[in-house]
């Protein structure tokens, strides 16, 4: 088998069922497999699947694992050469598959391959990002990323003015869709599955560079996202869980002293954001904004209250009415 195409589902009825079409409607050269790692479904996901697509290797984990452990799952059971990660909320364009595996069987010096995301208006989705830093949310925060187009030590988050049109070595590619060398997923031990929602590929892609292994770009295999269709139903849990996940990443790979620097940057950020959103507010209100001004009271004040480091030793994070989507893992 050359590819293992693994797709984590949790109540993803709705997308899934054009995602599975796009993948098995079209003709593919390379021969593949598709498994889903289901969390626990209770949307008739799983029977939808198992009825109309028999081919389609169906794991039961009746519950909700989180991403790194659900596609761990998928990893362990994939027999690929190639394992694709790809979201449920994805479509496949034509010869993707065929395109992704030729650039790579290209490469043999590289252990993980991006390619071209657009969003569902056809946008390019810049999937391609530089590794978060202090200094970089620092830019982030105060609106600086503009400067990278004349000078790389303001590059926050994606590439400054970069269209995603050329191959190139990239830091690390959007979980949505990213291809690995399943040998390589096997000695780094797949995901870490103490990242529950968020940074799991941005730590893994981090684990790959730092095993010797370059991570390349190609545009020519193409993946539209339409995005954040399951964090979408809990914006303000799934925005926390993100923040946990942060300063697990930080406290991973740059030390306990980075966990302070990291409160403050994402504090700035938050109250900057807020400031914003409270300016467009004069001039109108509706729902939506309301909502994301409340959802930006309780991050700054769960921010403001917690302690990083016993956070990661002890788990001990204040409460602001939005538990943990897991139990706190053990980093120390």
């Amino acid at each position: 088998m050359k590819l293992s195409v693994i797709i984590v589902c949790w109540n993803d009825l709705a997308v899934i069922r054009d995602c599975l079409e796009s993948i098995l409607a079209q003709y593919h050269k390379v021969d593949f497999e598709v498994l889903v790692s289901d969390n626990g479904s209770t949307d008739g996901s799983v029977p939808y699947i198992r009825e109309k697509y028999p081919q389609v290797r169906l794991l039961e984990n009746n519950a909700n694992l989180g991403f790194a452990r659900a596609n761990n799952v998928g990893i362990r059971a994939a027999t690929g050469e190639y394992v694709l990660i790809l979201n449920p909320d994805t479509i496949v364009h034509e010869a993707a598959f065929d395109k992704w595996i030729e650039f790579a069987d290209r490469h043999p010096e590289a252990g993980a391959f991006g390619c071209r995301v657009l969003s569902a208006d056809g946008a390019f989705h810049e999937p391609a990002q530089v590794f978060p830093t202090i200094w970089r949310y620092w830019v982030g925060a105060c609106r600086l990323e503009w400067l990278g187009r004349y000078l790389s030590l303001f590059a926050s988050g994606s590439y400054p003015g970069w269209d995603g049109m050329e191959e190139r070595e990239i830091d690390w590619q959007s979980g949505c869709c990213v291809l690995f060398r399943a040998a390589v997923l096997s000695e780094l031990g797949g995901f870490d599955d103490r990242f529950f929602y968020n940074f799991e590929e941005t730590d893994l892609c981090k684990r790959t560079w730092q095993a010797g292994y370059r991570i390349l770009y190609t545009p020519e295999p193409v993946v539209t996202h339409l995005w954040g269709q399951s964090t979408k139903r809990f914006p303000t849990r799934f925005e926390i869980e993100k923040l946990r996940n942060r300063y697990r990443y930080f406290w991973k790979h740059h030390g306990p002293r980075s966990l302070r620097g990291c409160r403050r940057v994402t504090l700035a950020n938050l109250y900057i954001r807020r400031a914003t959103y409270g300016l467009s507010r004069l001039f109108g209100s509706d729902e939506t904004l309301d909502k994301r001004l409340e959802m930006y009271r309780v991050l700054i004040d769960w921010n403001k209250r917690l302690d990083p480091l016993r956070f990661i030793e002890r788990g001990e994070e204040p409460d602001v009415g939005f538990d943990p989507l897991a139990p706190p893992p053990k980093f120390v």
